[in-house]
């Protein structure tokens, strides 16, 4: 990094999976991308993940990665034993180390704002009383639903003047005309002076990338991780497609070998069967894979989702009931506006699944009433944060997040 660099550290835990590292992935190429424009100075810094997502996408330059040991979950979504009270130290203090090396100008924590096991406590209060000139902003899906609202790394009601201490803004990636976490109470009204609502983090995909299509007609399932992905994908497998397409079908990239072996082998004709989106030899992102697609079937994660938004595929968000009511959540609020179908587990069947397909190919799904410019606020919203004056070509975003 220069010394007239925009200094960043962008942190992301890894319990549930690499969703949360991917979504400061996206949101550190729009900040390298946005922010000299916007400032006049180029961003740098660190991506400080528990989950290695080097492969996964376009890497924003000027950014380098530093990964957590341990923490994370297995491929059932479990977090598995070993010396927690250590890990918890050694990550702490490694977050530490990064926080004190790069003397940030901004800190962006995505989900959990004390992270796993309040590995960040301790480290955000010691930058806070060292370096108060520092931003730090919480980034949050726009669903936290009931599980967020009582787990410990949450926010208790004794910690609210803690985060108001530790964090300078919120930023909530969604519409709340489609879902309000204010609202319906998953974040303390105490809060609510921090909140800005961004629009979904949706890139869009780029015109004439290579896809596994291959340019022919094709539906294309993600399936995501864990159980309940390996149920879709075993379903997917089995589906009798529309005539003339193929059928790209995409598991997790943390689904066990046995799972994927079994998918494979119930596989009808006419279905490819891939493992991990993105970050693939020679295969493009996802949101590529999507908007190439006649229809897409997805688990209901804010990554997937965003990816479906960003185009006008049809879409059908089978939610998965062991990641919480999340995923239902998400899908019934974009569903009555309009912009997906929902299937729930329980009535997941390949059957079920072609009847969809068959209904739905050859039909566009319109999206450009949803608040989708995540990608362009929340690099105005930093650019208002950071020293300086408030660039006059942000006001207009920022007033966006302000008035949602």
């Amino acid at each position: 990094m220069r010394d007239d660099d925009l200094r960043l550290v962008l942190y992301s835990h890894d319990r549930g999976g690499q969703g949360h590292a991917r979504r400061n992935l996206a949101l550190a190429g729009a900040l390298a991308r946005q922010l000299p424009v916007l400032t006049g100075r180029r961003a740098a810094g660190v991506l400080l993940t528990g989950a290695d997502v080097a492969a996964s996408g376009a890497w924003p330059e000027g950014f380098d990665q530093v990964v957590l040991p341990g923490g994370g979950q297995d491929a059932d979504g479990r977090v598995p034993d070993g010396p927690a009270v250590s890990a918890a130290r050694v990550r702490s203090e490694m977050v530490d180390a990064v926080l004190t090396d790069v003397r940030p100008h901004l800190v962006v924590v995505d989900g959990r704002p004390w992270g796993p096991d309040r590995e960040l406590l301790e480290p955000l209060l010691r930058l806070r009383a060292g370096s108060p000139g520092t931003v730090v902003v919480l980034g949050l899906p726009e669903v936290l639903g009931e599980s967020w609202a009582a787990a410990p790394e949450w926010v208790a009601p004794e910690d609210v003047g803690l985060l108001q201490e530790a964090y300078d803004q919120i930023w909530v990636y969604g519409d709340p005309a489609v879902h309000d976490p204010l609202s319906t109470g998953e974040i303390p009204a105490a809060l609510a002076g921090l909140v800005r609502c961004t629009g979904y983090l949706t890139a869009g995909a780029a015109p004439g990338r290579r896809t596994a299509g291959g340019g022919a007609p094709h539906v294309l399932t993600l399936a995501g991780t864990g159980p309940e992905g390996s149920q879709l994908a075993l379903a997917a497998a089995r589906t009798r497609v529309p005539h003339g397409h193929r059928h790209v079908l995409v598991t997790g990239p943390g689904m066990p070998a046995e799972h994927a072996a079994q998918v494979r082998a119930a596989a009808v004709p006419g279905t490819l069967v891939l493992t991990g989106l993105p970050g693939l030899p020679g295969l493009p992102d996802a949101l590529a894979e999507v908007a190439d697609a006649a229809a897409v079937v997805s688990s209901g994660g804010y990554g997937p989702v965003a990816e479906i938004l960003g185009t006008d595929a049809p879409a059908l968000v089978v939610p998965q009931a062991g990641a919480g009511p999340e995923q239902l959540a998400r899908a019934r609020a974009l569903q009555g506006h309009g912009a997906v179908d929902v299937l729930t587990p329980d009535s997941l069947t390949g059957a079920a699944l072609g009847g969809w397909l068959h209904r739905v190919v050859g039909t566009v799904r319109p999206r450009g009433h949803l608040a989708l410019d995540g990608l362009r606020v929340a690099p105005a919203l930093a650019a208002c944060l950071l020293p300086g004056p408030c660039p006059e070509d942000s006001s207009e975003l920022v007033l966006a997040g302000l008035n949602a």
